[in-house]
């Protein structure tokens, strides 16, 4: 791997003492770590950093800087692509198995609960990592916004400020998801209707911000972070129970934020006996907090204008999360209509207390890439982006990244529509499960799903529910015999499963 070829090679080439390369006998242990442009980086920041660590960076100090970037040079181009393509997921990924007693995911067995609720549908996209696919329009959009940040943000070596990591696991610890993001243990977004369980502990992320205090912890100061996520949803063309996020975080120390400000150095990052207010949080001072705002929102207008062009009409929106404070959604003015593309605000200290860096302020953005790609290449149905269709791919393969592309739709194939009433149990059902069980029965079959009726039995207190289910195939014309097969199928499990009792 990688890093250990560095490590190595370095020790060779430098003649580092024989006690000091003693000391890293454990480099055998590293574990392989994702491939990035960045690792050229003179700063040698992140990962690489705590690998070299106290014992390297001493000697490396005493070599010119030029012969050390030649010699990361050679290993990016030696070593890197052999190691990003050990990395690849071009279908070599264990496929994922639900067993009686426990599930595999990525090679790893996870015991089942009463929590677990993933299904094979849903685990059968993991791994598929459609925004590391090149040409794909979700790789398209992450390379997009990579590439604006890695040429708008330079080190003091002239490498990219941020770092990259768009490769991790998606299968995350209960507390990464959320206790490590101080979302509150009765919050709604916790709920098992909500999210992919694989039991009480272990879950697929339900947003990439799973790994934000990992990456910080690691001694990341700057970095973008791409994955796919996973939440129950409704069903329509612009929601999946797979979609992907973008998200970047920065912090900075007093010396850092202040640099640029006349009397800098007599200000100061926090502030004692503060108190919350709308505008900071308790241990803030409120000018960090504008010039840490201000350079956010800056930073965000500049990303957006790249997007969508430098005529963009953008708003600021207050709002609320709960790793954020304050925090805010930008809206941009897109064919005449507001549209909220991302969320973002100043980082919780307690976060980054719990992550070793007490000392910094930070910000953080994310956003959906799905979203970015629907409205940016016009594509109307979120599905596509899961078609093997030639004639959709062959759409992206472009040989510039920033080139404009305007998707051409495939021929439209008529929709067949059956609708499906039920009368509910008394207790334990959820919209969400119903859904969840259409789309593990009919699949990217199913286009739409309504809530079309509900009804209350005056005498008996019953309650019902009356669902249409459109169908419609990317591909090609569906038949009524088709439809009414699988139809059937979900009529059975939904009485079987869930409980409910037909009325069809």
């Amino acid at each position: 791997m990688l890093i250990r070829k560095i490590v190595k090679l370095i020790l060779k080439r430098f003649n580092i003492p024989v006690e000091t390369q003693a000391r890293l006998r454990w480099l055998n242990n590293i574990p392989t770590l994702q491939c990035d442009r960045s690792l050229m980086s003179l700063q040698l920041h992140g990962p690489v950093i705590m690998i070299l660590g106290p014992s390297l960076l001493p000697h490396l100090q005493l070599w010119p800087r030029p012969l050390l970037h030649r010699l990361l040079s050679d290993l990016w181009t030696n070593g890197c692509v052999a190691s990003c393509r050990r990395l690849s997921t071009d279908g070599h990924t264990p496929q994922p198995v639900i067993g009686q007693d426990s599930v595999e995911v990525l090679g790893r067995s996870y015991p089942r609960d009463d929590f677990t609720n993933v299904t094979p549908k849903t685990l059968s996209r993991v791994g598929r990592d459609l925004h590391n696919q090149m040409h794909h329009p979700l790789w398209l959009i992450k390379e997009r916004i990579k590439a604006h940040f890695y040429s708008s943000y330079i080190g003091r070596w002239g490498n990219p400020l941020f770092s990259v990591h768009d490769n991790l696991s998606p299968v995350v610890s209960v507390e990464q998801n959320f206790d490590s993001l101080l979302i509150p243990p009765d919050h709604p977004s916790r709920k098992r209707g909500d999210n992919y369980y694989l039991n009480r502990t272990t879950m697929l992320r339900a947003h990439t911000s799973a790994h934000q205090r990992e990456l910080v912890r690691s001694g990341l100061d700057a970095f973008l972070l791409a994955g796919d996520v996973y939440r129950r949803d409704e069903i329509d063309s612009s929601h999946y129970p797979v979609f992907h996020q973008m998200e970047g975080v920065r912090l900075f120390s007093n010396h850092e934020l202040f640099s640029q400000v006349c009397s800098g150095d007599l200000l100061s990052l926090f502030e004692r006996g503060g108190r919350r207010t709308p505008e900071k949080q308790e241990t803030h001072s409120l000018e960090a907090v504008k010039l840490l705002e201000f350079n956010l929102k800056q930073t965000l207008t500049r990303l957006v204008a790249q997007l969508f062009g430098e005529d963009v009409e953008i708003r600021w929106v207050n709002c609320y999360f709960p790793f954020t404070h304050p925090s805010f959604e930008m809206e941009v003015r897109f064919q005449g209509d507001w549209m909220e593309v991302l969320g973002c605000g100043v980082m919780e200290q307690e976060i980054l207390n719990s992550a070793g860096a007490g000392n910094k302020l930070g910000w953080a953005f994310g956003l959906g890439l799905e979203r970015l790609a629907m409205i940016l290449f016009s594509i109307p149905d979120i599905r596509l982006f899961w078609s093997q269709d030639e004639r959709f791919l062959k759409q992206f393969r472009v040989q510039d990244i920033h080139q404009p592309i305007v998707f051409q739709p495939l021929s439209k194939y008529p929709p067949l529509s059956n609708d499906i009433s039920f009368w509910l149990p008394d207790h334990g059902f959820t919209e969400n499960d119903f859904y969840e069980l259409v789309r593990s029965i009919g699949g990217d079959l199913v286009e739409k799903v309504t809530l079309v009726d509900e009804f209350t039995h005056p005498k008996t207190g019953r309650r019902s529910h009356c669902y249409r289910i459109i169908y419609r195939h990317m591909e090609r014309t569906l038949t009524q015999q088709e439809v009414r097969f699988v139809h059937g199928q979900i009529e059975g499990a939904a009485e079987s499963e869930l409980g409910v009792q037909g009325r069809y």
